[in-house]
């Protein structure tokens, strides 16, 4: 039996460990994975968003994180999910897309607050959702988010 699906629905999962060079790692990732499905508009803020997230991971939890990369339905669609050890769910994140209002300003003196920010600015849907225990007892979160390619573009590649 041959199951026939769209180039699109292509996925990439890395598991990485507790390491601050775990951010490194997902950067290159997306840069080596998203040219080869012709979307190589988007790897630099796609590179950038995912850093946040994978260092986000990395600083507010004490275990593994996982990244995963994903054509979506959309052929001019990528899903970027980073799940982590922390349930906590960080602003502006941990509110449903109808009631999250306008996005805070980060004060120009702080060391930090930006990463999510800027995934919220940049991204054209994102989010995230507790999850409950898994099958190893362990809790955790998945923050996501999704950026298109412009229409004129033409996505294609391996698939």
């Amino acid at each position: 039996m041959e199951t026939v699906s769209p180039p699109h629905t292509w996925s990439y999962a890395l598991h990485l460990p507790h390491d601050p060079r775990a951010p490194r790692i997902a950067r290159m990732t997306s840069r080596a994975v998203l040219p080869v499905y012709g979307m190589a508009e988007l790897v630099d803020v796609a590179e950038l968003l995912t850093s946040e997230l994978v260092t986000n991971a990395y600083r507010h939890s004490a275990g593994p994180a996982a990244l995963r990369l994903r054509g979506t339905a959309d052929p001019y669609g990528l899903r970027v999910s980073v799940w982590d050890t922390n349930p906590h769910i960080p602003a502006p994140f941990d509110k449903p897309p109808g009631r999250r209002g306008p996005l805070r300003a980060v004060p120009h003196e702080a060391d930090g607050g930006r990463g999510l920010d800027l995934v919220a600015r940049w991204a054209q849907a994102w989010g995230g959702y507790s999850l409950g225990d898994d099958l190893f007892g362990r809790n955790g979160k998945l923050l996501w988010f999704e950026l298109r390619l412009p229409r004129g573009a033409c996505p294609g590649g391996a698939g």
